[in-house]
């Protein structure tokens, strides 16, 4: 079964064409990383999907058209951790968290118990339950950004759209955001999109990559036919070396050309 589908989504600021004509299918339950040089559409591209840029061409979410669909029934079915959040610095942790409800709590009505008790899920998971009754504006980058996954994650939507999910966080808690992301996915069978700069995080949590260059998506499929050292270097202007770890998961790391290497 087919989640999100993008039909010839162009999406321009003024005249300057920011996402080109691209479409792109993810199945169910997996994992999509988007790619590509900064300023290549990737973050547009997400936000289109909930509706925060008008496009050209057709978006579906779940077999429903993301144009004209009411902003709560959207967030019922889409929900996104964005690059820059806003953030009310005076609100604490779990009044933050618990907003994620919203699209489920009643016009004029009050959180329900199963609210409260999906966003203690969330505090638990995460690593926020210390942090619970701290302000967001006394929050260091990477209990801010845990904050804000776990608002998302408090929607319960089926489809998670993430936009470089892991800036600010310490490498202890990136593997445990994405090892959360991918624990939930398994699941609930959620399908995730994530805009991801790091090429080895991408190829080792993401079932496909999309590789998005100029607004444009050229090249899809698994990670291991499309991050390629040959594309990597055509697309993203770096030079890399692609290999395996102890148990052949996919590692690309920055290597320096031979001839910038100074002899010992």
């Amino acid at each position: 079964m087919t989640a999100v589908v993008l039909h010839d989504v162009t999406v321009a600021h003024g005249r300057r064409v920011v996402v080109d004509a691209v479409s792109l299918s993810v199945a169910s339950g997996t994992w999509t990383a988007l790619v590509g040089p900064n300023g290549a559409g990737k973050s547009t591209l997400l936000r289109a999907l909930v509706g925060l840029v008008p496009y050209k061409g057709d978006i579906t979410v779940e077999g429903v058209a993301v144009r004209g669909l009411a902003r709560r029934a959207l967030a019922r079915t889409v929900a996104i951790v964005p690059q820059q959040p806003l953030i009310p610095g005076d609100m604490t942790v779990s009044e933050y968290v618990l907003l994620g409800r919203t699209p489920f709590v009643p016009t004029l009505g009050v959180e329900s118990e199963q609210d409260h008790r999906v966003v203690a899920d969330v505090l638990t998971r995460l690593d926020l339950v210390p942090l619970a009754g701290r302000r967001l504006g006394h929050l260091s980058g990477g209990e801010l950004q845990r904050a804000v996954l776990g608002r998302t994650l408090a929607q319960e939507a089926p489809v998670l759209l993430l936009d470089e999910p892991t800036t600010s966080l310490d490498v202890g808690h990136v593997q445990q955001v994405l090892e959360l992301v991918d624990e939930l996915r398994r699941e609930r069978h959620l399908t995730v999109l994530a805009a991801i700069h790091d090429l080895t995080l991408a190829a080792q949590y993401a079932d496909h990559v999309a590789l998005v260059q100029h607004g444009r998506l050229v090249g899809h499929g698994e990670p291991r036919q499309v991050l390629t050292a040959e594309r990597v270097s055509s697309v993203l202007g770096a030079h890399v070396h692609v290999g395996t770890d102890d148990h052949g998961a996919l590692v690309i790391v920055p290597s320096r050309k031979p001839t910038s290497v100074r002899p010992a």
